[in-house]
C-alpha cells in the first residue's frame, strides 16, 4: 500500500504508489469525469460568449452529483428554491470545469509519475499540482460517500464493520483508502 505524502522543498508532496494504486486512482478520475459530463459551454474561444453561457438551472438529478452541486439555498420554499435555481444558473459551468481541471491533473500527474519497478511509481506533486489532487480527493469521496449512503458525519462507522460478501466493501475501502489519502496530503502539506 502507499507509503506517506512527504513535504517537499519549495512546497509540494511526493509519495510512492503502488501500481494498482495508481491504476484505482486513475479509474476512479476518469470515473469522475464521466459523472461530471462534457464541457458545456459555447463554441470557439469568443469570451463575450463565454460570459454570456448561462449554466443549468434545476439541480441534478443523480445523487452524487447533487452532493458535488448542492443547492445554496437549500429548497424548503420557492424563494430558496428560486435563489439556488439562479445561483447554480451562473456558478454550475465554472465549478464543472474547475472539477475536470481538477481531476485532469490528478490524471496527468499519475501519467508523470517515475517509474521505480517493483517499489511503485514516485508520484511528485508540486504546490497547484496538490490543489488539484485535494479537490478531485474530496470531489471522489462526496460521490462515493453519496453512493454508500454516507450523509453526515459519523455514517461511515458502520461501513467498518461490513462483511466481506457485502456489495458495499469494496466500494467502502476504496472511499476509506481515498480519505486516508487526502488527510495525509493535507497534513504533509501543514508541515
Amino acid at each position: 500500500m502507499a507509503r506517506h505524502f512527504k513535504r517537499r522543498t519549495g512546497g509540494g508532496a511526493s509519495i510512492i504508489l503502488e501500481a494498482f494504486e495508481i491504476d484505482l486512482l486513475r479509474d476512479c478520475a476518469e470515473q469522475l469525469l464521466e459523472l461530471l459530463g462534457p464541457a458545456d459551454g459555447p463554441a470557439g474561444d469568443d469570451p463575450l460568449a463565454a460570459a454570456l453561457h448561462h449554466g443549468p438551472s434545476d439541480a441534478p438529478d443523480d445523487p452524487a452529483l447533487k452532493r458535488l452541486f448542492p443547492d445554496a439555498y437549500g429548497d424548503e420554499d420557492d424563494e430558496a428554491r428560486n435563489a439556488s435555481a439562479e445561483f447554480r444558473r451562473f456558478t454550475e459551468n465554472d465549478l464543472r470545469a474547475r472539477k475536470r481541471t481538477d481531476a485532469l491533473a490528478l490524471i496527468a500527474s499519475l501519467d508523470a509519475a517515475g517509474d521505480l519497478g517493483r517499489r511503485g511509481a514516485d508520484v511528485r506533486l508540486d504546490a497547484d499540482q496538490c490543489r488539484h489532487w485535494l479537490g478531485t480527493l474530496n470531489d471522489l469521496r462526496l460521490a462515493f460517500a453519496s453512493r454508500l449512503g454516507i450523509g453526515a458525519e459519523g455514517d461511515d462507522r458502520a461501513l467498518l464493520r461490513l462483511p466481506d460478501d457485502d456489495p458495499r466493501k469494496a466500494t467502502a475501502s476504496v472511499y476509506f483508502w481515498l480519505t486516508w489519502l487526502q488527510d495525509n496530503l493535507v497534513e504533509a502539506m501543514m508541515r
